[in-house]
């Protein structure tokens, strides 16, 4: 089972954004000598308790400091950019770290405010369509305009001639109706089961129905499902780690309009802020119902784990974590690595050193 980690720059209590950022490129590195397979930053607009804000400037920075695993996003806000602007910002980027970048494309709204700040035209309301988004994305990635079209005839800087060729791209979602447009384009689908939990098998399987090879990289279904993870060093550890999630959502289910200054709580923090039905919320797999946030010792995680892949079929295991400290949270990741087999790499890949210009 391949492992992966989406981050979210998670800004730990009581430090600012310039440690967090910091801290995703220590654990990008930490990701790397536990041999998980990829690591993915978020986009998060205003917010005190991520410093993601931008992925591309994360992989970039990641560039410089990994050599084997994969980086990309998690995922860019489709409906707010220029699909040539993405698909160029993106191609550079494999031309930085050829063989390791992906373009993970969503959607999302991050309220009225932010939503008109992204806007470049705030005369009338923004009428976006995402397929249509992804469709001139993808086309500008594989140089596949349609003859006669404006744009055809205008690669990317002779990206594939010059052999930077095509990140891989995979649509983010949590519904089946995303799920099924990520077939039909046939492209790398990744399913937030943190969001939705339930639904995950539904999508999957609607996926993979519907999947079409369109040239896009891909002759078979693949399919990724992200979790919300928490691994202790005993199933105790596990769960009092697992408070500071808890206890994000918590806050962000009481925070209304003020959703963007919350911050992630320490577990003694949530512990005292949460009801009894928040802090009892189960962490493995009840009666058929999947958890929002599977956690516990390494035993207890990985069986829950491995029920969910079982049930959905998914080819890879992506982990997103509000762990509030980061070395408990790069602990959880080892923890993880270790339980499936992995094996820490005795030391970490330096950074490619740049040639000089010629």
């Amino acid at each position: 089972m391949k492992l992966s980690i989406v981050d979210l720059g998670t800004v730990a209590p009581g430090s600012a954004e310039t440690d967090a950022l910091a801290d995703s490129l220590e654990t990008a590195r930490h990701a790397e000598a536990a041999g998980f397979h990829r690591i993915w930053f978020a986009e998060h607009h205003l917010s005190r308790s991520g410093a993601s804000h931008h992925p591309e400037l994360l992989i970039a920075a990641a560039t410089t400091q990994t050599s084997r695993i994969r980086l990309g996003s998690g995922g860019v806000l489709m409906n707010h950019y220029s699909p040539f602007k993405v698909a160029e910002m993106f191609t550079q980027l494999k031309a930085m770290a050829p063989g390791r970048i992906d373009l993970g494309m969503g959607r999302a709204t991050a309220g009225p405010v932010i939503d008109l700040a992204l806007q470049q035209n705030r005369e009338q309301p923004a009428q976006v369509s995402h397929q249509q988004q992804l469709t001139e994305t993808l086309a500008w990635l594989y140089e596949d305009f349609p003859e006669g079209h404006p744009f055809a005839g205008h690669p990317l800087s002779g990206a594939r001639a010059s052999g930077v060729g095509v990140p891989q791209t995979w649509m983010l979602g949590s519904s089946p109706a995303g799920s099924a447009l990520a077939g039909v384009l046939g492209i790398g689908y990744t399913f937030a089961g943190f969001i939705n939990p339930n639904g995950s098998l539904s999508a999957l399987r609607t996926y993979r129905s519907m999947f079409q090879p369109q040239g896009h990289g891909l002759d078979r279904p693949r399919a990724m499902l992200a979790v919300n993870v928490t691994v202790g060093e005993d199933r105790e550890d596990g769960l009092r780690l697992a408070n500071s999630p808890k206890g994000f959502y918590a806050r962000l289910g009481r925070a209304g309009r003020a959703a963007g200054q919350v911050t992630v709580p320490t577990p003694e923090e949530a512990a005292a802020e949460m009801s009894d039905d928040e802090r009892d919320e189960p962490t493995r797999i009840v009666d058929g119902r999947w958890p929002r946030f599977v956690a516990g010792g390494p035993h207890d995680v990985r069986a829950t784990l491995e029920q969910m892949i079982d049930e959905t079929g998914a080819d890879e295991l992506m982990v997103q974590d509000l762990i509030a400290d980061p070395v408990a949270r790069r602990r959880s990741h080892a923890l993880l690595a270790e339980a499936f087999g992995y094996r820490q790499r005795s030391r970490i890949s330096p950074p490619p050193v740049p040639t000089a210009p010629r």
